[in-house]
């Protein structure tokens, strides 16, 4: 569900010239849900193939990362590993909020409501494993690395960006600044939105930190009581009480006694942010699109208007970009020279 931060952080709007060469560790969970909730047909029932298999998930994953190529972004997909113990409630609430999401879409499509009707299938979303694995398999074929996280994939995107392996995490959550993740962008689906789309936008969580009077110990106490994925918060705070709170610098334990949060439970959570379950990793490696394999996922698998695929790839080797680590660009080359091949 995401921290309810919005009212009290301000972000940079970030143009795509500046994140050309950067590589950023995007959420993968956060992303494709958004895709198994937006690419819908008009009753909401997601897009499939000809033999009734899902393509959704497949159709937001290809043209976003074709789309950030072209802008010279370098995503780098992290996956949700085995999420914490604590997790578990929040698992079980959305599960009885996909039926009861499930049956009321059922009742909407009944009455001819289609607006209802599709409002209500995006709460139905599920993205399985198989699901997936096949993403995985089609970012091999463009040449794109993933990686499946330890726990949270956010967890691990923050600390990718923590650790300086990739510029900054990616995601519409802010979960990640809990995580440590000292840049966080958000709006990346603002691509899409055409060519005149002012960008992403960037929080800087250092530059937070001091706007809001806070350290980071008190961020993640500012998350706790507001609530996250790992703790219902507390009744009557939002964020702008809760805030309101925590730059009183009472430290931890005063301030989680003073607005009524179960000691144990509020140091379980912390620690989760202070000690992300995640994994060191090496720079990650782009390689040269597969164009073939990228066929054959899309076009053979899945009846892609092969022109389409065809053009979004062409699209994406097309635009020039610095090109060198994955945290600071160097000399200038164009994607077709740094993912190899010629274009169609």
């Amino acid at each position: 569900m995401g921290l309810p931060f919005k009212e009290i952080v301000s972000a940079q709007e970030l143009p795509w010239e500046a994140l050309a060469g950067r590589t950023l560790a995007v959420d993968g969970y956060n992303a494709v849900y958004q895709f198994l909730a937006t690419l819908r047909q008009r009753d909401g029932q997601l897009f499939s193939d000809a033999e009734g298999r899902v393509t959704s998930h497949l159709m937001g994953v290809f043209y976003r990362t074709t789309s950030l190529l072209r802008e010279g972004v370098l995503p780098l997909w992290v996956f949700d590993g085995k999420p914490p113990e604590r997790k578990a409630g929040t698992i079980r609430q959305r599960i009885a909020t996909k039926e009861k999401a499930e049956g009321e879409w059922q009742k909407a499509l009944a009455a001819g409501d289609l607006e209802t009707a599709r409002r209500k299938a995006a709460q139905t979303s599920r993205l399985t494993r198989p699901m997936v694995e096949e993403l995985v398999r089609l970012l091999a074929a463009l040449g794109v690395p993933a990686l499946q996280a330890p726990g949270e994939g956010e967890a691990q995107a923050a600390f990718m960006a923590a650790k300086g392996t990739v510029w900054a995490a990616a995601s519409e959550d802010y979960d990640s600044l809990l995580f440590g993740a000292p840049r966080l962008v958000r709006g990346l689906a603002a691509r899409g939105r055409g060519a005149t789309s002012p960008g992403a936008q960037l929080i800087d969580r250092g530059d937070l930190l001091l706007t809001l009077g806070i350290d980071a110990e008190e961020l993640i106490l500012l998350g706790i009581l507001v609530g996250t994925d790992f703790n219902d918060g507390v009744p009557g705070y939002g964020p702008k009480k809760a805030l309101k709170l925590v730059q009183q610098h009472l430290g931890f334990a005063r301030t989680a006694e003073t607005a009524g949060l179960d000691p144990v439970e509020a140091r379980e959570v912390a620690d989760i942010f202070r000690h992300p379950n995640a994994t060191d990793t090496p720079a990650p490696a782009f390689g040269p699109v597969d164009e073939a394999a990228v066929q054959r996922i899309l076009v053979d698998e899945h009846g892609f208007s092969e022109t389409r695929v065809r053009a979004a790839i062409s699209r994406a080797r097309q635009r020039p970009v610095p090109s060198a680590s994955p945290n600071e660009a160097r000399g200038h080359q164009t994607l077709l020279e740094t993912f190899g091949g010629s274009p169609p």
